[in-house]
């Protein structure tokens, strides 16, 4: 489905939407082309490429939310066990998730290639995966989804890597709940502009 939205009103209108179902207005194959395009072409420092996403859908997102449900009853307490249970329902009842990594490979090999830089490229790979994780968020959006993305990392790492035959030295970095929209976004604060946005030499 072709959305009509501008770059920028996508941008305005991508929201943190904890309340999903699997109603989804898009087919699972304009999905899988939304992330395809962003990961063909999201930028990445020095061309590195070593964003590495994870489409779960229909059973395989549910089976990753019991995954981490799982793992989370060894750690939480118990008397913050019932909470724990209803946040993790609710991602489940979206439609699917995307499992952000980053390939330490190409990383690595940046570092060697330009020695004067090294340090930096850990972080730049940081920078990577945060804009293909803006980029799917407001893309999915603009198809008229909602979304939410969450932290489960390093806790969820492992068990999911090993369950989808993801290589272990990749690092997980973020998960996005995706499906359709059951509920509308909560009220949002802005700090003023002025604190936030500086602008010098402007003729006009």
């Amino acid at each position: 489905m072709a959305s009509t939205k501008t770059f920028l009103d996508a941008i305005k209108e991508r929201r943190t939407i904890y309340a999903l179902n699997k109603e989804i207005p898009i087919s699972e194959a304009e999905i899988q082309d939304i992330v395809k395009q962003v990961v063909l072409h999201v930028p990445s420092s020095f061309n590195s490429q070593s964003a590495r996403l994870v489409v779960l859908l229909n059973e395989e997102h549910e089976r990753f939310w019991d995954f981490t449900l799982e793992v989370l009853k060894t750690i939480v307490p118990e008397d913050q066990l019932p909470s724990t249970e209803a946040r993790i329902s609710g991602f489940r009842g979206g439609y699917g998730t995307v499992l952000f990594f980053e390939d330490p490979e190409p990383v690595q090999a940046l570092e060697k290639a330009f020695p004067v830089y090294a340090h930096h490229f850990p972080v730049w790979s940081e920078h990577t995966s945060a804009m293909h994780q803006f980029a799917l968020w407001t893309a999915l959006e603009a198809a008229g989804l909602g979304a939410n993305l969450q932290h489960y990392n390093p806790i969820i790492d492992r068990k999911a890597q090993e369950h989808w035959n993801v290589p272990l030295e990749w690092k997980l970095r973020a998960q996005l709940v995706f499906g359709g929209k059951a509920g509308e976004p909560g009220p949002k604060e802005f700090k003023p502009i002025e604190q936030r946005l500086f602008v010098h030499g402007a003729k006009q």
